[in-house]
């Protein structure tokens, strides 16, 4: 029994030691030159492109399982001009052959020189990489493909373990090309080297690349992988440096990477310049903007986690500019995206993004585009809750502070409250909403004003002095559309402003009662500009349609009182206003020498917001005389409607200056 053992165990290792001479002797005496033919129709019929390898072919089995090539070429179909969509230089494996029973691969060595992929779209719309339909698709691919699915079942891994020793690709290219879009695109002098790859150690990444001819670069580690790749933790550390301009850092890990993928990572993106970066593309920068500096510089960085269901960014900084933005953001559910996030901007001048100010072409020789009907369904489906501080911003020259924006939105329907902020020595609070649940946007507003300065506040956005005094109001208003033309058109609402302490800029009440010469134009009128000084001023409206209407404002001062009556415009932005100013105390010895006390000399405002104008009603002036005159008289109306009321008014004025 023994002898028998003994001579088994002689002829198992007889045969171990046939097959290993065979391994190696076998090579030595088959060229695999001889099947090239062979191979090429093979690798033809199964791809559907013709395909073909050069002479410097060779194959070995042991210790090292081993092949290697070159030129080889794997052609386009019909259709494309492009000959190739595949080629390769040279190619080299070497796979130690005993460890691959029990699913260990151990590479040598994995050499890829001078791979070049041409990508190509037709006019037709045609791509060259997709599977002719007459190619020959393999069952028993199918089945190993299966076979591998089933066994990685456990691990995620249809193997054990992995390591190479050298793995590098030299000098690849990649070409894309769009023949319907006239698009051509190149990235050249791909380089990528890993060292001591390993599933159970970090592998040291090297990849470098031309994108039209400028430099990109990943340089970094990654892993260990783990044998569970389903379960695996894969820390990442990385830098990636692109186009001269950018750099980006990233550090973290990927969870579950075999299952349900996740992330845990920090980012940044060092300070670099937009302009530059589209410049260093041969791009016009897409953006123009009033200041020409702006979006000169941006710095980003950010700690990521989350999974295909749900995303927190933390500790956020934004670098825009001047401006530093610190942000957190959480969203979840998005197919229906549930969003809540704060910002916090320490300082921002708007005015410098705008669109620089052009020349406007005449309305004839410009035809209106039509307008394209905004998607607001996307904000339909929106789920928001969200804060927004900035301590100081500048938006249409207006300097404010201390805005604070709390928003929360459901159901297309967006809600702001608290609305606050601070300007001009004084505070405004409020509330708003939006409502987009239909395809013409709805919205309201409720302000309440509070001690603002109006002189310092005009000025800054008008340029013009116009009005000046303490400001407080309640304004309720609603509107709908998008575009202003719209909301003008809509705008309706009520409200009240009161202006304490102030002045008309541009307007002399109590002087036009003073020297009338000169208020009326019969005198030179004097070379300071003239203002009417006010200790309250009144403006209760309301809007309708965009048409605002004062029906009583009034202006109480020590020498008179105003009451003024008128629509303004929001849409042709025209003014029509009835002012009143009435004497209430002597003005003997202030410039004049008759007591005009309880004088009414009516003026008209007319003209556009840009240039208001300013003149007296004379027939005004006439027909409150004439009424006065022609009381008890029948019929008065007729006799009024008889008389040149303007040339009435001129005569009684020359009456008031003694003519």
């Amino acid at each position: 029994m023994n002898k028998a053992i003994k001579w088994g165990l002689i002829i198992c290792a007889g045969l171990v030691v046939l097959v290993i001479a065979v391994l190696l002797i076998a090579p030595a005496f088959i060229d695999i030159r001889d099947y090239k033919p062979q191979l090429e129709k093979k690798v033809a019929e199964a791809t559907g492109r013709s395909f073909s390898v050069g002479d410097d072919l060779s194959l070995s089995l042991f210790p090292w399982a081993g092949v290697s090539f070159s030129d080889l070429r794997l052609g386009n179909t019909a259709g494309f001009s492009e000959k190739d969509l595949v080629t390769v230089k040279s190619f080299e494996v070497r796979v130690k052959l005993l460890p691959l029973i029990s699913k260990e691969i151990q590479v040598k060595r994995f050499i890829l020189n001078e791979p070049k992929i041409t990508l190509v779209k037709n006019k037709n719309g045609q791509v060259n990489w997709a599977q002719p339909d007459d190619a020959k698709k393999k069952p028993a691919a199918e089945k190993t493909a299966k076979a591998s699915k089933s066994e990685a079942a456990d691990t995620g891994l249809p193997i054990k373990d992995l390591t190479v020793g050298e793995f590098t690709i030299k000098d690849g290219s990649i070409t894309w090309i769009d023949h319907a879009a006239d698009i051509r695109k190149k990235i050249t002098a791909v380089n990528l080297k890993l060292k001591d790859v390993s599933l159970e150690r970090p592998i040291t990444l090297s990849f470098s690349a031309l994108l039209d001819n400028l430099p990109l670069s990943i340089d970094g580690t990654v892993g260990p992988v783990g044998k569970d790749f389903k379960k695996a933790t894969v820390p990442l550390d990385l830098d990636i440096q692109a186009l001269k301009e950018l750099t980006l850092q990233l550090k973290g890990k990927v969870e579950n990477p075999g299952s349900k993928p996740g992330i845990d990572m920090a980012f940044e993106v060092k300070a670099f310049s937009p302009r530059k970066l589209m410049a260093a593309l041969g791009q016009k920068f897409p953006v123009a903007t009033s200041d020409p500096d702006a979006l000169g510089r941006v710095a980003l960085k950010a700690n990521l986690k989350g999974d295909q269901k749900r995303l927190v960014v933390s500790d956020g900084i934004l670098n825009l500019d001047e401006s530093t933005l610190k942000f957190s953001l959480n969203a979840s559910d998005f197919s229906r995206p549930n969003l809540a996030f704060n910002l916090n901007l320490d300082q921002i001048n708007l005015d410098r993004y705008l669109p620089p100010k052009s020349e406007q072409k005449p309305a004839s020789a410009e035809k209106a585009a039509p307008k394209k009907a905004a998607d607001y369904e996307p904000l339909r489906k929106l789920i928001l809750d969200g804060r927004m501080k900035i301590d100081q911003l500048v938006a249409s020259k207006a300097k404010i502070r201390d805005l604070l924006v709390q928003i929360k939105a459901q159901n297309g329907i967006f809600n702001l409250d608290p609305l606050q902020l601070a300007m001009y020595q004084g505070n405004v609070s409020g509330k708003g909403d939006l409502n987009v649940q239909t395809n013409t946007p709805k919205s309201s507003l409720n302000l309440n004003v509070e001690n603002i300065q109006a002189g310092p506040l005009l000025r800054d956005v008008l340029e013009k002095d116009i009005l000046e005094g303490v400001t407080n109001a309640q304004l309720k208003l609603a509107m709908s559309g998008d575009d202003a033309a719209m909301i003008k058109k809509t705008l309706n609402g009520t409200g009240e402003i009161r202006f304490n302490d102030g002045a008309i800029i541009g307007i002399d009440l109590a002087g036009m009662v003073r020297n009338v010469k000169a208020a009326f134009g019969m005198e030179q009128k004097p070379a300071q500009r003239p203002r009417t000084d006010f200790a309250e001023l009144n403006a209760p409206f309301s809007i309708t349609q965009g048409l605002v209407h004062t029906p009583q404002t009034s202006l109480k001062s020590p020498l008179i009182r105003v009451i003024a009556a008128g629509d303004a415009n929001l849409v042709k932005e025209t003014l029509d206003f009835r002012v009143e100013p009435k004497v209430v105390g002597t003005i003997k010895g202030q410039g004049d020498t008759s007591d005009r006390t309880g004088l009414m000399v009516p003026v008209l405002v007319s003209g556009t917001f840009a240039k208001p104008q300013f003149r007296p009603d004379l027939a005004g002036v006439a027909k409150k005389q004439l009424q006065d005159a022609l009381q008890g008289t029948e019929k008065p109306e007729e006799l009024l409607d008889k008389k040149n009321l303007e040339e009435k008014g001129k005569g009684i004025l020359k009456g008031i200056l003694g003519q």
